[in-house]
């Protein structure tokens, strides 16, 4: 991959996370275990991450900063009331970053808006200088987001980064909220132990390998006990404890990794459904996952 692709994504991972969002992670994380080391050739965006949606109004850019109205409801409680764009087009160079912002009054939605505020403006910045630096080529950031559920009690919704330099890369960041409680569900908070690490991986663990079976190594993931990946490179072990997660509208739990966390570039976006009936016995109650 591009020198300054990989320059771009190291430099939006270390945007910092307010004090405020800490303090709720750490009151919804319940008995979360320590976090295991992977043995898997990794790269995140963590200024793409993502969550509940998106953040109050951002400072200007010098380019142009556009502040949208009028944006449709999401649901009964929980509605994106304006959202905030950067653009720039210049020359080979465009950036497009779209920084929603939603409703309400509890804590958690106050700590995630000003956190995708900070956010939005500097992976905007960010870029900008990495463009200064450049002496030729082109380069392209996108940031948006999708909602793939939406229901009376939750909201489940993706913010992603695609980011072009010769190659492009795209990360997803899911959060799930409790529209009626303004709250986030992490994914810890829906089990009654850490149990489900290990039952999550190993269902995934086995899909993996089941796949490329199926299809003569023509889907590729790094998983063991196939002729067609070199384990001198890395196994899949485990998911993390608050691994990538969304609910869908029929109340299952889907599990995301991004690209390049579990599988070569070319399989992108890798998302496993995780079946109810595996997880009945950790699982808290049956309120969200069905």
């Amino acid at each position: 991959m591009d020198d300054k692709l990989k320059k771009l994504q190291t430099q939006y991972k270390d945007v910092p996370i307010p004090e405020e969002l800490e303090i709720m992670i750490e009151r919804n994380l319940q008995h979360r275990p320590h976090k295991k080391k992977r043995k898997l050739p990794i790269f995140l965006i963590s200024a793409a991450a993502a969550a509940v949606l998106f953040t109050v109004g951002l400072n200007t850019s010098p380019t142009m900063a556009k502040t949208l109205a009028d944006v449709p409801v999401i649901g009964p409680v929980v509605q994106v009331l304006t959202f905030t764009k950067y653009e720039m087009v210049e020359g080979e160079y465009t950036a497009d970053i779209q920084v929603p912002q939603i409703s309400g009054s509890s804590a958690d939605i106050e700590a995630l808006n000003a956190k995708y505020a900070e956010e939005g403006k500097a992976l905007y910045e960010q870029f900008k200088t990495d463009i200064e630096e450049m002496e030729a080529g082109n380069m392209s950031l996108n940031s948006g987001y999708i909602i793939e559920t939406d229901t009376d009690e939750i909201l489940s919704f993706g913010r992603y980064v695609e980011v072009t330099v010769v190659s492009s890369s795209t990360v997803m960041q899911y959060t799930t909220f409790d529209k009626k409680a303004e709250t986030v569900i992490t994914l810890p908070s829906l089990f009654k132990d850490d149990r489900y690490i290990e039952i999550i991986s190993r269902y995934v663990e086995d899909e993996m390998r089941k796949k490329m079976i199926e299809t003569n190594g023509d889907d590729m993931y790094w998983v063991g006990g196939t002729e067609w990946h070199d384990e001198s490179f890395g196994v899949f072990t485990s998911i993390s404890p608050d691994q990538n997660f969304y609910i869908t509208e029929e109340g299952k739990l889907v599990i995301s990794f991004d690209v390049y966390e579990v599988a070569p570039g070319f399989m992108g976006l890798v998302t496993f459904e995780i079946p109810t009936e595996l997880l009945q016995d950790v699982l808290i109650s049956n309120k969200y996952i069905k």
